[in-house]
């Protein structure tokens, strides 16, 4: 667990790629993989990480909403379709991303997805019982939107 959690510090915390824009990977990351509970604890973090509400209830919008700029949305692209299974990330998901990000910053974003492939699967199997704050964020952000609810993962 130790080994993991460095490995999460490591993942979300360091590098170059915001804070912000790393959560948002990972929100959409889980929403592509449709692991509620990480649905739940990226939206808070996000919003923790100055997300704003805007932006995470739109994330899966994502491709038109005005509110995420070209950069991000290169990101969300290419981590939504990491993420999905089998992987669907195209050359051109990765020439649109290095349109604004370095080779470093793209390995960062790829990370982030590559990480919440293990948690998705994980919580999602597990069925791993949410807590009242990330599911609390999660009904105000992309809950009045999209009828989020904490499926499985209701103690």
């Amino acid at each position: 667990m130790r080994a993991f959690m460095q490995l999460n510090q490591a993942v979300l915390y360091e590098g170059a790629v915001s804070k912000e824009l790393k959560m948002l990977v990972s929100l959409i990351a889980s929403e592509a993989s449709g692991c509620r509970y990480c649905q739940a604890h990226m939206a808070n973090l996000s919003k923790i990480y100055n997300a704003s509400a805007e932006k995470i209830s739109k994330v899966w919008e994502f491709e038109t909403a005005d509110c995420f700029s070209a950069a991000e949305k290169a990101a969300l692209r290419l981590a939504y379709h990491g993420a999905l299974s089998p992987a669907q990330a195209t050359e051109e998901d990765f020439a649109a991303v290095y349109e604004h990000f370095s080779e470093g910053e793209v390995v960062e974003i790829v990370a982030s997805v590559a990480l919440f492939g293990f948690l998705n699967r994980w919580n999602d199997t597990m069925a791993t019982e949410l807590e009242e704050l990330p599911a609390n964020v999660a009904m105000e952000t992309i809950g009045s939107e999209f009828g989020w609810d904490a499926g499985k993962h209701v103690g």
